[in-house]
């Protein structure tokens, strides 16, 4: 090496070991979560509004997936949902959601999952949302395709909006609720029918894999969308803002790509007074 050469820096890790470690992190989480499906809510509180809530079951998770995780690979970053925030040194970063569809859970209703999401300088390079209800794992690495239990997923061939199946959520805020409840009123005669399952990265993950034509939402955190975001798109899902411009964790359309145009053109316009 010449003098003037620079020191090589740290390799550049492998993305599908990104994704086996996060797989690890998010099995334990979901049968940790699954044992406390059996025993009563000792913790229940609420966050940013009376229906937002956060039960000792997150708060477990999180601090499982973490240790996990560091325990693996103690340089790296983290932030969680339910407060974990480490910047690390070597410049990949953990998004975390240890239980994405909490109010499902706790209520006993399915639609309820883990997510957690490596980024490099690039953005999200690996990700993983294991779907509790059904027993399944969602992962996908960048530019490496998307899977379901091991198997390449695609986004549906949906090309007529009028027969597309929509799925949506819902911000905590009520006035944004209601903003969001006046959209739809304009959206579902345009379409086959509205899901509303109440986990931002499973639905993503269902667009992904043909469960959904499309899913829309505003109000999103980056580790609702991270994972799922990632996992949709190497699905050859069209991911954007409601309105077709860059995706942001406040406008998110995930869409086959036979109905993204119509659809992304149609939420633009009926979001248009929306200025939330």
């Amino acid at each position: 090496m010449s003098a003037s050469a620079a020191p090589p820096g740290p390799a550049a890790p492998d993305p599908g070991a990104l994704v086996a470690l996060a797989t690890e992190a998010a099995e334990r989480a979901v049968a940790l979560l699954l044992d406390g499906l059996r025993r009563p809510r000792v913790a229940v509180q609420t966050k940013s509004t009376r229906t937002d809530m956060v039960s000792e079951m997150d708060r477990a998770s999180e601090r499982l997936i973490v240790s996990t995780l560091l325990a693996a690979r103690p340089d790296d970053g983290v932030v969680g949902e339910e407060g974990s925030a480490r910047p690390g040194a070597s410049g990949l970063r953990w998004v975390v959601d240890p239980l994405d569809g909490t109010t499902n859970y706790l209520y006993g209703h399915p639609g309820w999952g883990v997510s957690i999401a490596a980024e490099d300088a690039g953005g999200v390079v690996a990700g993983v949302v294991a779907d509790a209800t059904h027993a399944t794992l969602f992962s996908a690495t960048r530019g490496g395709g998307a899977r379901r239990d091991g198997e390449p997923i695609r986004a549906s061939a949906c090309t007529d909006l009028s027969t597309a199946l929509v799925g949506t959520g819902f911000s905590y805020q009520p006035e944004q609720r209601r903003r969001q409840a006046e959209v739809l009123v304009g959206l579902l005669p345009r379409v086959r029918d509205i899901r509303r399952m109440g986990a931002a990265a499973v639905d993503l993950c269902s667009v992904a894999c043909g469960r959904l034509d499309a899913y829309y939402e505003r109000g999103l955190a980056e580790w609702d969308l991270a994972a799922g975001g990632l996992i949709a798109a190497e699905a050859g899902a069209v991911v954007t803002g409601l309105d077709g411009g860059p995706v942001r964790a406040d406008s998110v359309m995930a869409s086959a790509p036979g109905i993204a145009t119509s659809l992304s053109g149609l939420l633009g316009s009926l979001c248009a007074q929306d200025v939330s």
